[in-house]
């Protein structure tokens, strides 16, 4: 979860951590994967986690994450390359404090036939369905707890678990004032005027900012950083918006495969994006609290 720089992950300077740490971290990825490493290279993408490229002399790269969060992390990307078609990196190692993943070529840009992939890619993923919204486990977004209770209306749902518990941690953090948190509550009461349940509830990625969506030859080549649950895929189709990672381009594909009914633009996009506002604002404050106040008051509130 990044959000100024909406262009795939790629390499930037040579590994910012000190020598020591440098090698052991060589060390410990020779002891987990008997190859040495050559060299570690920064990879640009996310502010909660450390990310590398990690170079050998014989075979391929990898990457290595050190941060908080990996073995959840780890276990949606499973999740995702066992019950999906959803391209996404192979875990070769996962503990509480380091992840090694497969490393996906991304040199890429999210050209138009990169957005038609990525539209045909996404979904698909929205075809596969559960009995009720929200996962069988608790997920993260941004480093950040995801509770996810199985749940039969998407609309207390998405009320409870997405903007009433993100907005109730983002005054907790002091970035959000309290008199916004009210406004959001007493918009929560009122959700029924523009939010129904979807027909069924469908798999998401659950993070579709441009950092987390990897391109190579007009392709994609990859998702990474998933915050998965099952839900009204409009919510993802409104992340896809909110730091334009997708055009017009994307949803025209997209509705070739899944219909998107009326008033998701005009309304049910800026609701739905309220959710990573607040996910934001919880991280990084600032001017993602002028953003919240704003759709707050575009609906009445």
């Amino acid at each position: 979860m990044h959000h100024e720089d909406c262009l795939p992950i790629s390499a930037t300077t040579i590994y910012e951590m000190s020598l020591q740490s440098a090698e052991l971290l060589k060390d410990n990825i020779t002891i987990l994967t008997g190859k040495k490493p050559r060299g570690l290279v920064r990879l640009s993408g996310g502010n909660v986690a450390e990310v590398y490229q990690v170079t050998f002399s014989k075979a391929d790269p990898i990457v290595a994450k050190l941060g908080g969060g990996l073995v959840l992390e780890a276990r949606m990307l499973t999740f995702l390359k066992d019950h999906s078609h959803l391209p996404v990196p192979d875990v070769i190692h996962v503990d509480n404090s380091l992840l090694l993943m497969d490393y996906l070529a991304s040199r890429g840009t999210l050209n138009m036939a990169a957005q038609n992939h990525a539209a045909e890619l996404l979904a698909d993923l929205h075809s596969i369905t559960a009995r009720s919204f929200g996962f069988k486990w608790d997920t993260v977004i941004g480093g950040l707890h995801q509770p996810n209770p199985e749940t039969t209306d998407w609309l207390s749902f998405f009320r409870d678990h997405r903007l009433l518990y993100m907005g109730q941690q983002a005054e907790e953090s002091g970035r959000l004032p309290t008199q916004i948190l009210g406004r959001l509550k007493d918009f929560c009461d009122c959700l029924e005027r523009w939010i129904s349940s979807p027909p069924q509830p469908s798999l998401i990625h659950g993070d579709m900012w441009g950092g987390n969506v990897l391109c190579q030859e007009n392709q994609i080549s990859g998702f990474i950083d998933p915050a998965i649950y099952f839900a009204d895929p409009e919510i993802e189709l409104a992340f896809s918006t909110l730091f334009s990672t997708f055009g017009d381009g994307f949803i025209e594909r997209y509705q070739e495969h899944r219909k998107i009914a009326p008033g998701f633009f005009e309304e049910r996009r800026e609701i739905y994006n309220l959710y990573p506002l607040l996910v934001h604002v919880r991280l990084f404050g600032g001017t993602y609290v002028a953003s919240v106040n704003a759709t707050l008051k575009r609906f009445g509130f």
